[in-house]
């Protein structure tokens, strides 16, 4: 694959990113692929390696490893190489229904599972893909795929993110009438309201609808199933009904204080402004501003980090997040080897913005949130912290350790709780009758049949918490077993 020698000659270049002073002046992509000559000398490091790891997709200690969905990242790199961008193209969409959301934000595991990466930096497999399906839309190679007969045959998908997305393209293309139902104005799902727009331009995702719209796929906004339309008048009109709805029942903090003005969940920060900027490119004042604020965003994940980029760009006073572990190392562990993905330390895209306007990273590492403290309106004035200790155990496990003398007080006007999510909201799944543990609608991995006739779940809401490649994964998984169901039960 590739060019045989290319890992010896040529180094990895990095995604293109503007720069940070100017790129926060707008809500623009900050990144931009690299000219095909460069993306060909990166398709060329591709090393024939034999047993490509990239496309393994399976999960080692609880972390993806490798690409779910299985893309074809050899072959379609060496078509990069031999600059056949339209074959490319083909083996691309072989496997992955949405390249320009995984090119995008995808934390790509694929890369951590490069062969290369076991001595020398990865494949800049990510950078390649984006650049494949953005030449796809631009030279006019993506088309309405309308298929040609119809079964008869009506499905119904609840929730409109990659995986809801990702079963209707399979279903629709295999003939069956698809209905995507969302309860929020726009479909999109995470993708639409959850990723800012200098991550994932909107017009991106409004363009994929846009689309599958062409291809037949019709889709019902602001409407709530189970309250702007009764589940079993679902049932009677659908000969199946996925449910993919997501993971969005919010971890929350049970600390004094929790109920302080100006303490909020960051998906509600990130989907007001969001939202905003997409209704009215913020004129209707509909959004939450921190505009010369003192920030906190409590949890030191990818969407802490979107939320550090968006007060960033609303021009805050200062911005700090919370992350209760510990620093990652500079480089592997010895209970972190390829093929497994690494756990090192990086700059995200946010923290090199802050630390080109405030001078040094924002995260604060190993500290524990013990109340919030408001003023006389009961807004939030500050946080109490206090540093912790992370003891591990043989076995694996760990548990932390508070340092008494360590507590801290942290000014703040604004405080988003970017914690995780507890699991799916088990409302509608009670609604359905569906079977659920631990905030997760009940499944078997390769059936994603629920314990009710004609209704499976695929994605977050079956999984939990996860990437948007084992969405797609899902999404693609419950489309051949409703396919099944309706080709051989409902006759």
């Amino acid at each position: 694959m590739g060019k045989k020698t290319g890992f010896m000659e040529y180094t990895r270049e990095h995604v293109f990113e503007r720069e940070p002073g100017s790129r926060l002046n707008d809500w623009n992509e900050f990144s931009s692929p690299y000219s095909d000559e460069v993306l060909r000398i990166q398709g060329a490091r591709c090393m024939d390696c034999g047993t490509p790891f990239c496309h393994l997709g399976m999960e080692i200690n609880g972390v993806t490893t490798g690409c779910p969905i299985n893309n074809l990242i050899p072959e379609w790199n060496d078509l990069v190489y031999r600059g056949k961008w339209q074959e490319a193209l083909e083996r691309l969409l072989k496997t992955n229904n949405f390249p320009e959301f995984t090119g995008r934000v995808c934390p790509a595991p694929c890369e951590g599972s490069c062969t290369l990466a076991i001595s020398e930096p990865a494949v800049s497999i990510k950078n390649i893909e984006r650049t494949i399906i953005d030449k796809g839309f631009e030279n006019g190679w993506i088309k309405p795929r309308i298929p040609t007969s119809r079964t008869g045959k009506k499905i119904a998908v609840i929730g409109s993110g990659p995986a809801g997305l990702a079963s209707a393209d399979q279903l629709n293309q295999a003939g069956h009438s698809v209905t995507v139902y969302e309860r929020v104005d726009r479909p999109g799902g995470l993708l639409m309201y959850g990723i800012p727009n200098m991550k994932l331009d909107k017009k991106i995702v409004e363009r994929r609808i846009r689309l599958l719209e062409q291809e037949g796929i019709k889709f019902i906004t602001n409407t709530e199933v189970g309250k702007d339309i009764s589940v079993d008048e679902l049932k009677s009109t659908y000969d199946a009904v996925i449910l993919a709805t997501g993971a969005q029942k919010h971890r929350d903090l049970q600390i004094e204080g929790r109920d302080a003005k100006g303490v909020h969940f960051a998906m509600d920060y990130l989907t007001s402004v969001t939202k905003s900027l997409l209704d009215s490119n913020f004129q209707d004042g509909q959004f939450i501003n921190t505009e010369g604020k003192n920030v906190i965003v409590i949890g030191g994940g990818d969407t802490g980090a979107d939320c550090i980029a968006t007060a960033l760009r609303q021009k805050c006073n200062s911005v700090i997040q919370f992350s209760k572990h510990p620093e990652l190392p500079m480089e592997r562990t010895a209970d972190n080897m390829w093929p497994s993905y690494p756990n090192v330390y990086t700059l995200d895209y946010a923290h090199k913005e802050a630390k080109t306007i405030f001078g040094t990273d924002p995260r604060e590492y190993l500290i524990q949130t013990k109340k919030i403290e408001k003023d006389a309106n009961g807004h939030v004035k500050a946080l109490h912290t206090i540093q912790m200790e992370k003891i591990y155990h043989e076995d694996g496990s760990y548990h932390f350790n508070e340092l008494p003398g360590t507590e801290s007080v942290w000014p703040a006007d604004y405080v988003f709780i970017a914690i995780g999510f507890e699991g799916t909201e088990t409302s509608l799944a009670d609604q359905f009758g569906v079977e659920t543990v631990n905030h997760k609608i009940k499944a078997s991995v390769g059936k994603y049949q629920t314990n009710v006739e004609g209704v499976f779940v695929c994605g977050d809401a079956r999984r939990g918490q996860s990437l948007i490649v084992w969405a797609i994964n899902e999404g693609r998984a419950v489309a051949r077993m409703v396919d099944y169901y309706l080709k051989t039960v409902a006759v």
